[in-house]
C-alpha cells in the first residue's frame, strides 16, 4: 500500500493546525485509523526530510506540528518571528531551567535554588507562556506550582520534557533544593 492518498490528506491537515494535535484528533478529522496513521506519520516524516523541503514534522507534547527546518530559523525569524523568541536574559533562562528541570515547584523554591528574588522573571516567563500554574502545593497557605507549557516545548523543539539534555552530577546537585 502506497498511502499516497493518505500522506497528502494528512499533510493537509496538519497544514491547517497551528497547534500540535495528538493521533486521536488526527484519525477523527482525517477518518484514519491509527495504525495508519503511525505508517503515514513515517512516510510523511521521511518524505519531508528531503533536501528540498523547507519545514519538517516535529512531534512535541504527544502532538504533531509542522516546523520550519532548523536552517531556515534565522532567514525567517525577521518576518515570521514570535515575539516569544526574542532573546531571554541569562536571568530568565537560570530561572526558566530550573523551573523546567525540578517540576512543579512553588516560587519559593525557584528562590531557594537560585538564591536571590525570582519575581521579575517569573512574570517575564508568564507572559511568555513559557511557564505557567499547573496546581497548589499540599502545604499551608497553598503556594501556586508552576511548570513549562507546550510553548517552552515548541520554542525548545522538545517532544516532552523527558527530551531535555541529561545533567551531570554536579548541574543535578544545583537543581536542588537546599533543605
Amino acid at each position: 500500500m502506497s498511502l499516497e492518498k493518505e500522506t497528502a490528506l494528512l499533510e493537509a491537515v496538519l497544514f491547517l493546525e497551528n497547534e500540535p494535535v495528538n493521533l486521536t484528533y488526527l484519525s477523527r478529522v482525517t477518518g484514519l485509523d491509527k495504525s495508519v496513521l503511525k505508517e503515514v506519520l513515517v512516510k510523511l516524516t521521511e518524505d519531508l526530510s528531503a533536501e528540498n523541503r523547507g519545514i519538517g514534522l516535529a512531534q512535541i507534547d504527544g502532538g504533531y506540528l509542522f516546523i520550519p527546518k532548523d536552517e531556515f530559523s534565522e532567514a525567517l525569524r525577521e518576518n515570521y518571528g514570535q515575539k516569544n523568541e526574542e532573546k531571554l536574559s541569562r536571568a530568565a533562562l537560570e530561572t526558566l531551567s530550573i523551573i523546567a528541570y525540578s517540576q512543579p515547584l512553588t516560587r519559593s523554591e525557584v528562590e531557594n535554588i537560585r538564591g536571590v528574588s525570582v519575581d521579575g522573571m517569573m512574570r517575564l516567563l508568564l507572559k511568555k507562556k513559557l511557564i505557567k500554574e499547573v496546581g497548589k502545593k499540599d502545604v499551608p497557605g497553598k503556594p501556586l506550582l508552576y511548570g513549562t507549557t507546550r510553548d517552552f516545548l515548541r520554542l525548545f523543539r522538545l517532544k516532552s520534557i523527558a527530551d531535555l539534555p541529561k545533567l551531570d552530577d554536579v548541574e543535578a546537585d544545583r537543581f536542588e533544593l537546599n533543605g
